[in-house]
């Protein structure tokens, strides 16, 4: 069940209720109660698919017992464990990928035979909760930690609620110690939990849904648009994932830490990068960390020659961009990513040094304007599409500019300018005031901030973005 759902925000109450008056030191019966809301939760999406969740859990609670137990057969059981953690996102995700792929290749050399597809959905945040159930195995296998003993608390790790449709990825390090503490109710962190969740809520349904508008309206008809048009759908799909992604990761961060947990933060501002290697350092980070700590320093990371180190980077961003989607557009997009982080790494360009507020600006300008373009590649549902449009943004200078509803603009600007506002604060803002003016004025905003997502967000219970990885 989505955050941005009525019948979630009906439940939550009650979870919070019966899991708060759960006294603390029936600390297995608090677990148990998460356990079985998550996955009451997850079967509200499709009960069967509770099955490939349950699978996973169970392979990789095994896998890890068994992999610190040999020592002599370490490399074969945690090639079996992940060979078989990996086979439902294999067969669910990229299945029909491959077969598609290899029909066309048959078709292109004049064989007509035609290979089955699978005509099945993908289970709601497959890429995330297998993610950190493979992170687990390599952790245990690395020995960076002992394998856990209670399947209670690892069926918990993996099938925590706030987190297991889009993230964050949650490494077994941080999350297991705090399932196994026993934590009291916390006034203040519930408190920040609901600022969170109620900055993510605006920047979903007030910000990105209604971008998304907008966005679907121009890219599905992108032919009878002018170039104008699709820059300006492109700059607005970049803040729609921006919205739509961190605030999920926001109301997952706040929806924990009212239950006494502590997830890692997804998103740093990322729009404020001033290069596409400071961009991973800020979008989606758990994704970042696992692909650092499980691809890029397995393959030699930066201590090898430049060259192995680029193919390093490439690998890592190609992988990248398969985890995001069984398409050629999300591999490209992986690519372009991999390719612009190896030429700043070339030119010494990967890092920021100095305090010029004019270069700094420009950069920041140009790795937005970078990472826009790739976002195209991202969005359209084929190469040929985000070919099209990206000629067309450079070559067709002729027709109207659709602007939608005057009412639409107004609440784009003011959505835009809000989001831009907060970020702009966080960035380069940071102290902290307990004056009562500054606490008045936050009160103030928090009220504003209910009002537009009652008011003026789309409440259409629409799926996140990332809830399809």
């Amino acid at each position: 069940m989505l955050f941005n759902t009525f019948g979630f925000w009906i439940i939550f109450p009650f979870i919070f209720f019966f899991y708060w008056i759960i006294p603390s030191r029936f600390n297995l019966v608090k677990k148990m109660f998460l356990i079985f809301v998550s996955y009451l939760l997850y079967m509200n999406y499709n009960v069967a698919y509770a099955l490939v969740l349950l699978y996973v859990t169970i392979i990789t609670y095994k896998g890890g017992l068994y992999i610190e137990k040999v020592s002599d057969k370490r490399k074969l059981f945690i090639t079996i464990g992940a060979f078989l953690t990996l086979g439902p996102l294999l067969i669910f995700k990229y299945y029909n990928f491959l077969i598609g792929s290899g029909n066309a290749l048959l078709e292109y050399i004049g064989l007509r035979f035609s290979l089955p597809g699978l005509n099945w959905a993908i289970p709601l945040g497959i890429s995330f909760f297998t993610f950190q159930a493979i992170g687990y195995l390599w952790d245990v296998y690395y020995r960076r930690m002992s394998a856990e003993k209670s399947f209670i608390d690892y069926m918990l790790f993996i099938s925590f609620f706030p987190q297991i449709a889009s993230g964050p990825i949650s490494k077994a390090s941080e999350l297991l110690p705090q399932i196994k503490n026993t934590r009291p109710f916390d006034y203040s962190q519930a408190v920040e939990g609901l600022k969170l969740l109620l900055w993510g809520m605006f920047f979903k349904v007030v910000v990105a849904d209604r971008l998304g508008l907008y966005v679907d309206t121009v890219y599905k008809d992108y032919e009878h648009y002018s170039g104008l048009t699709c820059l300006v759908a492109s700059l607005f799909y970049s803040i729609q994932i921006y919205g739509d992604f961190a605030g999920y990761s926001w109301m997952a961060i706040g929806i924990a830490r009212i239950l006494g947990f502590d997830l890692i933060n997804n998103f740093k501002r990322p729009y404020f990068s001033t290069s596409v290697t400071d961009f991973w350092r800020r979008w989606h980070i758990s994704l970042s960390r696992w692909l650092k700590d499980y691809v890029y320093i397995p393959l030699g990371g930066s201590r090898c020659s430049k060259l192995r180190n680029y193919w390093n980077i490439l690998i890592t961003f190609l992988v990248s961009g398969i985890w995001h989607g069984a398409n050629w557009t999300f591999i490209v997009w992986g690519v372009l990513h991999g390719v612009f982080q190896i030429i700043e790494k070339a030119l010494g360009l990967q890092k920021c040094t100095g305090s010029n507020r004019m270069v700094r600006a420009a950069r920041i300008l140009l790795t937005f304007l970078l990472i826009n373009f790739a976002w195209i590649f991202f969005r359209m549902p084929d190469l040929q599409d985000a070919c099209k449009v990206t000629i067309k943004i450079f070559t067709d200078f002729s027709g109207n500019f659709y602007m939608s509803t005057k009412t639409n603009l107004l609440l784009y600007v003011i959505g835009i300018l809000i989001l831009s506002l907060k970020d702009t604060k966080d960035e380069f803002f940071r102290e902290k005031t307990s004056s009562p003016y500054m606490k008045s004025v936050k009160w103030i905003a928090y009220m504003v901030l209910f009002t537009m997502i009652v008011g003026v967000g789309v409440l259409d219970s629409g799926q996140f973005i990332y809830a399809n990885f």
